[in-house]
């Protein structure tokens, strides 16, 4: 009996587990990557509005006014994964102590919600509250892994 030429049964069974296991191992690697790579924006998005909230005091001597539409402080409207909306620009006035504190929210229904970052005058980053699951950091600083590190 001549022996026909291809795979056996077993030997396509123990590649299918074999890459069954290499997917079970990647596959939460690569969804913590990606959602590390979304915390960038909601960074990003407040350090600008920092700069933005200076300028503006620079001009006025005061934060009041500042996040809304029309000032060279207004809050960014088309982030993908954070929302930030006025009611989150926080602003403590007449000096002193003139303090503001703004805050970025992941987008409800995402892989980010209930993240929430913010930033304030003295340049102090928190992270306010994090997604279920994660854990909250010790210090103050922006959350970049589910474990609670900075």
């Amino acid at each position: 009996m001549q022996r026909q030429p291809g795979f056996t049964l077993i030997e396509l069974m123990v590649t299918v587990a074999i890459i069954a296991i290499l997917a079970g191992i990647a596959l939460p690697s690569y969804t913590q990557y990606v959602v590390r790579g979304k915390l960038v924006e909601g960074a990003s998005a407040l350090m600008a509005m920092r700069t933005k909230m200076e300028l503006y005091f620079q001009d006025n001597r005061s934060y009041v006014g500042a996040c809304v539409a029309g000032t060279t402080a207004a809050l960014p409207t088309a982030l993908k994964h954070f929302d930030m909306v006025p009611a989150d620009c926080i602003i403590t006035n007449p000096p002193p102590p003139n303090d503001y504190r703004i805050i970025a929210r992941g987008k409800v229904g995402t892989d980010l919600d209930g993240l929430v970052l913010s930033i304030d005058q003295a340049n102090v980053r928190r992270t306010e509250s994090v997604p279920a699951g994660w854990t909250l950091p010790a210090t103050p600083c922006w959350v970049t892994k589910k474990n609670g590190q900075c």
